[in-house]
């Protein structure tokens, strides 16, 4: 067969390649198998210079024609399979408008966040105000004016996180320091009673920080909310009626509450508070342990010692103060548990609220 019948029958070849190529890929493989620098016809266009003197113009002349052929006929088959290939990608991407929407899930503040305004909004409707103090406090603002003697064991490396001291001064024993993460917010009270004018009404939010091992109901941080009030004539009936407010705003005018005497350095007398059960309604259950009551707050009567360390008075002034912890209060709102479940960042949980 000579190089003209060779040509030919390749063009044929081609040509029904060319129609059978399903998809612009293979059509490129086709392509390339033809006129690629390895392909075949592009081989015949390198040896024209082998090729008989005699034979050459024809030889050239029939190869050019089938480069010609080749490349109109994938031309049009590209085309072809470009229209193809859009049209089913059009199809694919469509949407069908007779389907329902797709609701974008909305965000909500965290349960912390929220029962934390909420016992603020309460406490802001009474006229007290929202105060803020540093999370990395001093042992004199979270210790000593709150009354806590030296040898107290919330001073302990056991249940404090004490920090570097930078100041200059050698830390004492055991690796405590006069800096460390606050483990109440009393120290904001301390700073209220310096820097404000009196009377004096006001909470403090914030977190604090403890060494405790995270368990049902204990987290190594957790929120806490503490209040102080400071003016002529308060008096215990002043605390009770307060905090009793809190808790039917809280938890609803039908619950109860009761005082339990109770010791804290920064108060005298100091009690401790329980809401009645909201499951059992103080009749008695597995929540509410068989007793009716569910623990809530600590609180008492500002001690003489602590509103003379601010410099007021205690002959002409008393005052009142409590502390709660959000968590705590927030589980027994809803009946969670375990306080982790708060902070795990589950969202089939929190979703929930």
């Amino acid at each position: 067969m000579g190089i003209v019948d060779e040509v030919a029958a390749l063009r044929e070849q081609t040509l029904a390649r060319i129609a059978e190529a399903a998809d612009t890929a293979a059509l490129e493989q086709v392509r390339i198998g033809v006129l690629g620098k390895a392909g075949t016809l592009t081989g015949h266009l390198r040896s024209m210079g082998q090729v008989p003197k005699e034979e050459r113009a024809a030889v050239g002349k029939t190869v050019n024609e089938v480069r010609e052929a080749v490349e109109a006929a994938l031309a049009a088959r590209k085309a072809a399979l470009d229209a193809a290939e859009l049209a089913a990608a059009i199809d694919a991407a469509a949407v069908d408008v007779t389907l329902p929407g797709r609701a974008q899930q909305m965000g909500t503040r965290h349960l912390i966040n929220r029962i934390t305004d909420e016992i603020s909004e309460i406490f802001l409707g009474l006229g007290y105000t929202v105060a803020e103090g540093p999370e990395v406090e001093t042992d004199y603002y979270n210790f000593e004016a709150l009354n806590a003697p030296a040898d107290h064991p919330s001073r302990s490396l056991a249940d404090t996180f004490y920090v570097v001291d930078r100041s200059g001064d050698e830390a004492a024993v055991r690796g405590e320091s006069d800096v460390l993460l606050r483990t109440q917010t009393s120290g904001v009270q301390v700073h209220a009673m310096e820097d404000n004018e009196l009377p004096i009404f006001v909470i403090a939010p914030g977190k604090v920080y403890r060494r405790d091992v995270a368990d049902p109901s204990h987290l190594p941080q957790f929120t806490q909310i503490e209040g102080l009030v400071v003016d002529e004539g308060i008096t215990f009936g002043d605390l009770k009626g307060t905090l009793d407010y809190l808790c039917k705003q809280l938890f609803g005018e039908e619950r109860k509450t009761r005082f339990r005497a109770h010791y804290f350095p920064f108060t005298e007398p100091s009690a401790e508070v329980d809401v009645s059960c909201g499951i059992c309604h103080g009749e008695g259950c597995r929540f509410c342990k068989g007793t009716g009551w569910l623990e809530i707050l600590g609180c008492g009567m500002v001690d003489p010692n602590v509103l003379s360390m601010s410099g007021i008075d205690p002959e002409k002034y008393s005052g009142f103060a409590f502390g709660m912890g959000v968590e705590r209060i927030a589980c027994l709102k809803y009946n969670v548990p375990d306080l982790r479940m708060l902070v795990e960042g589950d969202m089939r949980f929190l979703r929930q609220f």
